[in-house]
């Protein structure tokens, strides 16, 4: 075989990773990748997963921007044959728009291709089995991280209408979904946000956001970066309970106590402390406040003719061996909304395997594994879809190497394509009147949506509608 033809379902981080590093591989074969993406605008998660004020996710989506530009068919310097005579070649192009299931099947890639790696990450909001969560005003983080980011698939509005406000969760999706409800719409003003979300925020009554996790301060998984951002914000006083220091906790202080990133949380989250007593002394107090709530497990919500009306929570104890003990006593915070943000949960792919209870598609190392155990001849997964929502950008890279490598050694395995010529995709997806996009589209309407910031002085403004994302890139 002198050409392996691949398809990548899914072009955030991990689809993308993936694709740069089959190209890089060492291989005496030629590599043609096209990526799917069910939107129009690729990177996934990293576009529509991330609060618009974090300025250094533009970072990463230029390095995933370099890789499709470099590896393009039409550069013809795309990690190709540039690098010496006879150098195996390896392109990618990019499918935008293109749902897997409905505008294309996996018997349309087995006709196609040599493999498919599906890399479709976690989107939905992994649930909350207490009385009460389905009340109105209890969300998923999920959602609203979606409309904020202006993700063309969710409604244009959103309810903020609650002054009270619990998010449930001591992760970075929580630190997110938090500073962008406590934050001051203005303050959002020099980021992408669309027009819409800017007028939802900008009337948001917010006066006081609660933040709850089980175990301790110590305990927490946030990043240092994200919670030193969270006591930044302009005119929001951080309320820490001083009752979630009294503990005696030989774990905390002998395992986590040692790790850099817990003391320097726990340095600032100490700094909080003395600042809360110096505005007790002065008696100056800002408009808005978060309190932080430890040692505190979400038992119900408390509903008043089906609206969220409170937070029962159960306050918890160190077992001195890094878990919990329940201690009896509750309490009820008085909230009239609720976020759970407690991690993300994979959706199924037509015709392939999927667990329902982790919320990923079961495999080995990347290989995907059928109801018999065994692995599906010419199908793998990387990223979330593979292992489930945790870790970052450096986890992503390392996922896909593994799938990649284990790609590699399946060439016996791999589907035999009738149909491999590249030009059979294009006409596939015309012949389906599919509006797909293409690399030059995303470039297209990227530079709209930073003409559109620019006219109002800001680095960008997203396009939010599908339709609108669409015509753009397609110049129509």
């Amino acid at each position: 075989m002198t050409k392996m033809r691949l398809a990548i379902v899914g072009a955030g981080p991990a689809g993308i990773y993936a694709a740069d590093l089959l190209i890089k591989a060492e291989r005496d074969f030629d590599v043609e990748i096209d990526l799917f993406e069910q939107l129009p605008a690729p990177y996934g998660l990293v576009r529509y997963g991330v609060s618009p004020d974090h300025p250094r996710i533009k970072g990463i989506v230029t390095a995933l921007r370099e890789v499709l530009d470099r590896a393009r068919p039409d550069t013809g310097d795309a990690d190709t044959a540039a690098d010496g005579e006879g150098v195996p070649s390896g392109t990618v192009r990019y499918f935008g728009n293109v749902r897997y299931g409905e505008d294309i099947t996996l018997e349309d890639l087995k006709r196609h291709y040599h493999a498919v790696i599906f890399s479709t990450g976690a989107i939905r909001d992994a649930s909350l089995s207490i009385p009460g969560i389905e009340a109105e005003g209890s969300y998923g983080a999920a959602d609203f991280v979606s409309w904020f980011d202006g993700h063309p698939d969710v409604p244009r509005t959103w309810p903020l209408e609650a002054a009270e406000v619990a998010v449930i969760g001591n992760g970075n999706v929580a630190l997110d979904v938090s500073r962008m409800l406590i934050k001051h719409a203005d303050d959002l003003l020099p980021t992408e946000i669309p027009a819409n979300v800017y007028e939802g925020l900008a009337a948001n009554p917010i006066t006081d956001l609660h933040l709850f996790g089980r175990r301790g301060p110590a305990y927490v998984k946030f990043t240092p970066l994200e919670l030193r951002e969270l006591g930044e914000v302009r005119d929001v006083d951080m309320v820490i309970d001083e009752r979630d220091f009294e503990f005696d906790d030989p774990y905390a202080t002998e395992v986590l106590g040692k790790n850099k990133q817990v003391l320097v949380m726990t340095r600032v989250i100490n700094q909080w402390r003395e600042a809360q007593k110096e505005r007790a002394a002065s008696g100056e107090h800002a408009s808005r406040r978060l309190h932080m709530h430890f040692w505190s497990k979400p038992v119900a919500v408390v509903t008043e003719n089906g609206r969220v009306s409170g937070l029962k929570i159960e306050r918890t104890a160190p077992d001195g061996q890094g878990g919990i003990l329940d201690t009896g006593e509750f309490e009820v915070i008085p909230v009239q909304s609720l976020y759970r943000a407690i991690g993300y949960f994979g959706s199924p792919l037509e015709e392939i395997p999927f667990d329902d209870e982790r919320g990923v598609i079961p495999n080995a190392q990347g290989r995907v594994l059928g109801a018999d155990g065994e692995p599906v001849p010419g199908v793998y997964a990387t990223g979330w879809i593979k292992r489930g929502p945790v870790g970052l950008i450096g986890h992503t890279k390392s996922d896909a190497m593994e799938t990649i490598e284990c790609l590699l050694e399946d060439r016996e395995s791999w589907w035999q394509p009738v149909e491999p010529s590249p030009e059979a995709i294009p006409a596939l997806l015309e012949s389906r009147s599919v509006p797909y996009t293409t690399i030059e589209g995303w470039q297209r309407l990227d530079e709209h949506e930073v003409s559109l910031g620019e006219a109002e002085g800001r680095a960008r403004i997203k396009v939010v509608p599908r339709e609108e994302m669409t015509r753009v890139s397609r110049g129509e």
